[in-house]
């Protein structure tokens, strides 16, 4: 990944995906404050024009327009919308309109930026450009075991006719294999769910029932299985726990934090 600095805005953009316009943001350089400061771009309990400022101020600077923003509606779990010109706006000034949530967005339709949310779980962009369409998913640990990487890919496929070798990807900023700490249960849904995942969990050493879990991997690994080639996977390996100053992490600062962002438009 590369980052970007315009004054005091600082955001991340993937090399492979260097012909679309994208970014994954950073706390750098908007207009929040406290808990939020300063790029935040989700409401939680922000003031409202401060958050449309911030869209304001990292569209401008990546060039798509904040009014074209499509937000997901993030519950963990597996569910992937397709992204129609109707849809813009939704998130940041209308409501979203699917009850039930959805993780992923997928379009091929032209100036909708998919936007997507993080505070330490991975976020996922997809660019194929031979039948130009586009995605973002939201993968945290539920989401990883529910393979909703995989679960993107089959959907390009299956509405745009993409083929995953076409596929190129990105895996933003999340946090890192030393801190993903969890308990066996946790452990137990990988195991059952993902076959080969023993290669991404590691023993705590010093608590016998406590694992670390190795997300950027394990959704590479995921991508690579659904079909993606592995030299169109770019991966961050940016931890989001080691850099607070940088990212909100919600396993250090828990609810009383913003979001971090993912966008992505053709």
């Amino acid at each position: 990944m590369k980052l970007i600095q315009k004054d005091r805005l600082k955001y991340y953009t993937f090399e492979n995906l260097n012909s679309i316009k994208h970014c994954f943001s950073t706390r750098y350089g908007g207009v929040s404050t406290g808990c939020f400061s300063s790029m935040n771009l989700d409401f939680r309990e922000d003031k409202k024009e401060n958050v449309i400022k911030n869209y304001d101020i990292i569209c401008n600077a990546i060039g798509v327009k904040k009014e074209n923003t499509f937000w997901t509606k993030q519950v963990h779990e597996d569910n992937i919308v397709v992204a129609k010109a109707e849809d813009r706006g939704k998130g940041l000034f209308r409501e979203r309109t699917v009850q039930d949530g959805y993780d992923a967005i997928i379009t091929n339709e032209k100036d909708i930026v998919l936007t997507g949310f993080s505070a330490d779980c991975v976020l996922i962009f997809f660019f194929d450009p031979q039948k130009k369409a586009i995605g973002i998913a939201h993968s945290g640990w539920r989401g990883t075991v529910k393979q909703i990487g995989k679960k993107t890919v089959e959907k390009l496929k299956q509405v745009y006719g993409c083929s995953p070798k076409d596929i190129l990807c990105g895996i933003a900023p999340a946090i890192g294999r030393d801190h993903f700490q969890v308990d066996e249960e946790v452990v137990r849904a990988f195991r059952e769910n993902i076959e080969g995942c023993e290669k991404f969990i590691f023993p705590d050493k010093e608590n016998e029932k406590k694992f670390y879990i190795d997300l950027h991997s394990a959704n590479q690994y995921i991508l690579q299985q659904a079909g993606v080639l592995e030299e169109n996977i770019e991966n961050s390996r940016i931890c989001t726990m080691c850099d607070i100053d940088s990212f909100f992490s919600h396993r250090i600062m828990g609810v009383n934090r913003g979001s971090l962002a993912g966008l992505i438009s053709l």
